[in-house]
């Protein structure tokens, strides 16, 4: 079987107020973010947040994307970053480094394959994703905690961002810590 979902990041002033959603239905769907990030960040850990929810289930992975940032990071990229030691092809440090190491791990012996969306077309999963995602950042801009979402069928809760006392860097992504019990 094969799971079709979309992932898709939202940061209001780019940096601002981030947020992130993944979405197969209206039962099963989770978004999260930070009070600031980037869009960057959040298209990364939407998928990074999909990887985990579903490492449960033996099925294949196939994701929606509007983010060809993303896309290419997985697919293309980060093989040749892994083997120059996370720099790029110019030599400077590949950007959100903690956050690419984590979908590394996490797409580690899965079955996957991405399909890119253009946004803000209509597309049904990838305007669900993009809706739950401004929500998060939008929540986090109002000093909410946003709607996190029903989550994956029998996947482990997921691990809530939270910002350190200093906002992340472009280069690094915020520490995950334990669930809050109000999420």
């Amino acid at each position: 079987m094969t799971i079709t979902a979309s992932a898709d990041g939202s940061a209001l002033g780019n940096p601002g107020p981030a947020g992130w959603a993944w979405y197969i239905s209206d039962d099963v769907w989770a978004a999260g973010g930070w009070p600031h990030g980037t869009n960057n960040m959040g298209e990364l850990k939407a998928v990074l947040e999909l990887f985990r929810a579903t490492a449960h289930v033996d099925d294949d992975l196939h994701v929606l994307c509007d983010s060809q940032y993303v896309i290419n990071t997985i697919t293309k990229w980060m093989p040749g970053w892994k083997r120059k030691g996370w720099r790029k092809g110019d030599g400077k440090p590949v950007m959100n480094l903690e956050l690419i190491k984590e979908i590394d791990e996490a797409v580690s012996g899965r079955r996957y394959r991405f399909e890119w969306v253009k946004g803000h077309v209509g597309h049904v999963l990838n305007e669900a994703a993009d809706v739950r995602a401004r929500g998060a950042a939008e929540a986090f801009a109002a000093g909410r905690a946003p709607d996190t979402g029903p989550g994956f069928p029998g996947a482990a809760p997921a691990l809530r961002a939270e910002t350190p006392a200093a906002a992340p860097s472009a280069a690094a992504a915020p520490p995950r810590t334990a669930p809050d019990p109000l999420f």
